[in-house]
């Protein structure tokens, strides 16, 4: 089949890659003309493990094709996804639909054949509805159907999770546009993942609600790991006992930093706001985004108890600052407040992250980034370990720091506390 993604961010250029790779051609389409070029060139603009290799092979076969020519990309395919950005809005909770709906009116002056076109991006609920009034015309005359397809990949595995999806999601009342995307999805759903057809609203709402219950997981766990560190109980042991029960499950179900990342603040965020908007009270998600936000605030504060309020000068290693292993992405890393508060303590901040320096910090005076864990760790009064990178997990700390008196704190509960004792090293975890 002939596909358009509208979009080379991180979903629309996943997809887009994966999609050529099962045998379709697909063209890729963004308006930024300087990424474009990078990416004909082969250069990834996102860190995800095996993108570039599967994008240079079905480059290469002529299945793959970038331009910021919309109009060339829409005539020649058959379905088109929309992959643009939904932020949230500035001093708002709801999400910025504008990049959506300006693809909307384009497509509304180049559609002139049947088209299905799709919402990848993650959209509130009713979004579709608004996108067929947009082309309400073109609907009339039944050349476009207009459908939810949520996407569910995890940065870091996402490529995995297109391949052997736990779900397809499909929300239309079209029988036609279901049949042809029944057969686009074929190669997936025979590796036994569940297609699933739903209403067009249904489909919006399950991304949201999936996403918020994954977020309320993190931020249960992380209070009661509040309250393990105050009864001298492991919180790993509680993770592991309730994750047992079937119904429950141990994924999501380990304690840390606040969520970050591009899904879960927004996502959470935003469903909070379409309720309210429907005047329907979600106590338990606005409990969640209140705890998170929280949680950054709390991490904080356990930083100034380690160091007994004294933070003038001293040396802080950050080990990873993305959100999560297998990625660069910055988006709502809960190093970032983090970094931003210890910097105005005056604290001497050092980082070193696989995915290599930020762009976030570049401007603070006292924080400076490194290449190697080595240098990044050396005389440190405090190493954090933020992001469980792999390069993290066999580490001989002493051997590093090369001090007598450093502290480590461990975000990520990766080492033994009785073996950091046994080292005689100072060390902090959560909740344990």
């Amino acid at each position: 089949m002939k596909l358009c993604m509208i979009g080379t961010g991180y979903v629309g250029l996943v997809s887009g890659v994966c999609f050529s790779d099962l045998g379709n051609t697909v063209y890729c389409v963004d308006k930024n003309k300087d990424k474009i070029k990078s990416l004909n060139k082969g250069i990834v603009p996102i860190y995800e493990p095996g993108l570039e290799e599967i994008l240079k092979r079905n480059y290469k076969a002529k299945r793959l094709f970038f331009t910021d020519n919309l109009k060339e990309a829409v005539l020649k395919a058959d379905i088109i996804f929309i992959c643009v950005g939904t932020p949230t809005k500035k001093n708002s909770n709801s999400a910025d639909l504008k990049y959506v709906f300006q693809v909307a009116n384009e497509l509304k002056k180049i559609i002139t054949k049947y088209k299905i076109i799709i919402t990848k991006s993650t959209v509130p609920v009713s979004t579709g509805d608004k996108i067929e009034k947009i082309l309400f015309n073109l609907k009339k005359k039944k050349l476009v159907d207009i459908v939810s397809n949520p996407e569910f990949l995890r940065e870091g595995e996402a490529i995995r999770d297109f391949i052997f999806p736990d779900r397809i999601i499909i929300g239309t009342d079209s029988n036609k546009a279901n049949k042809i995307l029944k057969s686009l999805y074929l190669p997936l759903i025979k590796k036994s993942s569940r297609y699933f057809k739903t209403s067009r609203r249904g489909a919006e709402m399950i991304k949201y609600a999936s996403n918020a219950f994954l977020a309320t997981k993190i931020t249960y766990i992380n209070e009661l790991a509040n309250l393990c560190e105050k009864i001298d109980v492991n919180i790993q042991d509680i993770s592991t006992g309730m994750g047992l029960d079937q119904r429950i499950g141990d994924r999501f179900l380990r304690a840390g930093p606040a969520y970050g990342g591009s899904c879960f603040p927004k996502d959470t965020r935003a469903l909070v706001d379409t309720a309210n908007k429907f005047k329907t009270d979600l106590s338990v998600v606005k409990s969640v985004v209140k705890s998170n936000n929280n949680r950054k605030i709390s991490l904080i504060r356990r930083i100034e108890k380690i160091l007994n309020k004294k933070l003038k000068n001293k040396i802080i290693t950050f080990l990873g600052v993305t959100f999560k292993p297998n990625t660069d992405d910055m988006r709502e890393a809960a190093s970032i407040p983090m970094i931003n508060y210890l910097n105005k303590k005056s604290c001497k901040i050092r980082y070193f992250d696989p995915s290599g320096e930020k762009n976030e910090f570049k401007k603070l005076k006292n924080v400076k980034y490194f290449k190697d864990i080595q240098s990044a760790c050396l005389k440190s009064d405090l190493i954090v370990i933020h992001t469980e990178w792999n390069e993290f997990k066999l580490l001989n700390f002493k051997k590093l720091v090369k001090k007598r008196n450093f502290t480590i704190y461990d975000l990520r509960n990766i080492y033994s506390p009785s073996k950091m004792s046994n080292s005689k090293i100072k060390y902090y975890s959560i909740g344990r």
